[in-house]
């Protein structure tokens, strides 16, 4: 049977420590068919009615051939025999195709709802990873992972109940009728070829993986050059580098085409290879069973038996290769999904966390220490409140570590040391989902799905209704610019958001963390995308939406600061000096010299 090297490519094999074997793959494939296991049996049963059904198709064709073995002149026979064994052979050849779709279609729902149930583990999984983790993660290649994985439980279902265990059925079938009709010659050439057949395709696979995985390698990689170029579309423009990325993409084409060719050339020696042995074996044979007619021992029919059973066995034989290559590619790749499965939460729950009470909703950070790396600490020895329903600012020059505060109240991390409190439970003690029901953010950068601006806005509270989408809206200062659209908040707002400026951007974040309507507001650099008009209009905004609200908020521009009931002033991860606007501007420190040099940067620009 020609095949050729275009099935999906695996996954990357597993960091060494992690590898498993095959077995331990199907262990952990093996509880989500379990639930399925009255399908499986029943599947099972009309497999083997198909495969007595197949098998039998030879014998009744033999009976139909030493049927017509008739004397002239016999009319009566022939009217007779033939007809019904006419009969009969149609209805076995029906009743073969339609125990084979029976079985497809009673175990359909097993297969398509274990590859489901793996696929969403592993999505919600992927989800409760840490930040770290998506940082640091390559969006193409992930993705081929879960793809390649889905599908290869799809693959190893199909392959070891559709093709393997019938294969075997008939092999044992067809070997028991010949060695109880027959001699047991024709059981040792027979055995003697599958033997040979299977070490042969073992032997030449396991040489082959190299080149197939090698293969895989560069389809991931130049995968993953082409995503990365595409998602990096304006900055790939800014910088005229198309060629650039162009010769990239090719130079992992190349590495492909030439890891593809010796996979190619490869497989042909394979296919030869099996095809040889299946030839040699049939001639063998057919031999054996000619002689037997020519002496007697064997009828016509017998012969016409055995050349049929021989061209049954041959069609799955054929595909043995392909089926043991196939399986071997999807153990590899349903590992390399449950490598994801198992990948360890840096931030988890704690065993027995309960729900975060907020009342009134006070935050501390206590001695707060972090680093990202070990070798490069960010928080030092960090200890400010922020009481209930008061405003803190945070402020300092990039790298202080502002952000890294809103990272850890969220959650994304753990703090190193020290501890942060929200009516004095420790965040670490209490449930993820619970904490961040409990907080809006605005971020810094804002990154929105590819779908409408109502969907976006509605993202912040599920299910919200289109009149409380265009209240925030309007809160947010948006809702004219939606409106003035062709589409209005159908607006399609593209990957990643980007058909809308960076202001209109932060515009739908704020209006989706107003439609949340959490006690605790984060802002973080909430307005940094917006001019100065808009900037004032949606400050007022803001400051009404947080009476009341316990808000930290993450400034560059100081201006936007000055109404806080306490700015906090970061210098390489230290508490340089703290206070209200007025009392800091007369202390003369760090915060009045980052003041006065902002207000005459302004002063330049309106003077410009």
């Amino acid at each position: 049977m020609r095949t050729h090297a275009t099935a999906l490519p695996p996954a990357q094999p597993p960091a060494r420590g992690e590898a498993r074997s095959d077995w331990a793959t199907l262990r952990k494939l093996f509880p989500y068919l379990w639930r399925y296991r009255w399908r499986v049996a029943v599947a099972l049963g009309f497999m083997v009615a198909a495969k007595l059904a197949n098998v039998g198709v030879p014998v009744l064709l033999k009976e139909l051939v030493d049927g017509l073995s008739i004397q002239p002149g016999d009319a009566a026979r022939l009217l007779v025999v033939p007809v019904g064994l006419l009969l009969a052979y149609g209805g076995l050849r029906l009743s073969t195709t339609l125990f084979t779709e029976l079985r497809e279609l009673v175990f359909a729902k097993a297969t398509e709802g274990a590859a489901r149930s793996i696929s969403l583990q592993v999505f919600r999984h992927l989800h409760a990873l840490s930040l770290r983790f998506h940082l640091e993660r390559q969006t193409g290649g992930m993705t081929r992972d879960i793809e390649r994985g889905t599908r290869a439980v799809h693959s190893l279902i199909s392959y070891s109940l559709y093709s393997i265990l019938p294969t075997l059925i008939e092999v044992t079938l067809v070997l028991s009728i010949l060695g109880t009709k027959f001699d047991i010659g024709f059981v040792w050439i027979t055995l003697a070829a599958l033997v040979l057949y299977v070490a042969f395709t073992i032997v030449v696979t396991e040489w082959r993986t190299k080149f197939r995985r090698q293969m895989n390698e560069f389809d991931s990689v130049a995968h993953s050059k082409a995503i990365d170029a595409l998602l990096n579309y304006e900055t790939v423009k800014y910088f005229n580098n198309e060629d650039f990325e162009t010769r990239r993409y090719d130079q992992s084409l190349e590495q492909l085409r030439r890891a593809a060719l010796k996979s190619q050339s490869t497989l042909s020696m394979l296919n030869s290879g099996q095809q040889l042995i299946i030839a040699i074996a049939l001639v063998a044979m057919l031999w054996r069973a000619t002689q037997g007619v020519v002496a007697g021992t064997m009828t016509l029919g017998d012969l016409v038996m055995v050349n049929a059973f021989m061209i049954q066995l041959y069609i799955p034989l054929g595909f043995l290769g392909v089926l043991y290559r196939e399986i071997k590619q999807s153990l590899t790749d349903l590992d390399k999904m449950f490598v994801l499965l198992a990948r360890h939460r840096e931030v988890d729950d704690a065993p027995g966390a309960g729900e975060l009470r907020v009342s009134p909703g006070a935050v501390r950070f206590e001695r707060v220490s972090f680093a990202y790396d070990a070798e490069r600490p960010i928080l030092h020895d960090l200890s400010f409140d922020i009481p209930a329903g008061k405003t803190v600012a945070v402020v300092g020059p990039s790298g202080a570590g502002k952000s890294t505060l809103a990272r850890l109240l969220y959650r994304f991390y753990d703090v190193s040391d020290g501890c942060i409190s929200i009516d004095g439970q420790d965040i670490r003690q209490v449930t993820q989902a619970s904490l961040r029901r409990a907080i809006g953010i605005v971020p810094q950068d804002t990154v929105l799905f590819n779908d409408t601006v109502e969907y976006n806005i509605a993202y912040g509270r599920p299910g919200a209704s289109r009149a409380e989408v265009e209240a925030v809206a309007r809160a947010a200062h948006i809702h004219d610019f939606i409106a003035a659209t062709p589409k209005g908040y159908d607006t399609m707002v593209g990957e990643r958001g980007l058909k809308l400026s960076g202001g209109e951007k932060q515009r739908v974040a704020i209006a989706r963390t107003l439609l949340k309507n959490p006690p605790i507001l984060i802002f973080d650099e909430a307005t940094s995308a917006l001019d100065s008009a808009n900037e004032r209009a949606i400050q007022a905004e803001l400051r009404a939406v947080s009476q009341g609200k316990t808000a930290l908020v993450i400034a560059h521009r100081l201006s936007t600061v000055v109404d806080a009931h306490e700015i906090v002033v970061l210098e390489a991860g230290r508490i340089a000096e703290r206070g209200p606007h007025a009392e800091l501007l007369a202390r003369g420190g760090r915060y009045a010299q980052m003041w006065r040099l902002q207000q005459s940067g302004e002063a330049v620009g309106e003077g410009g």
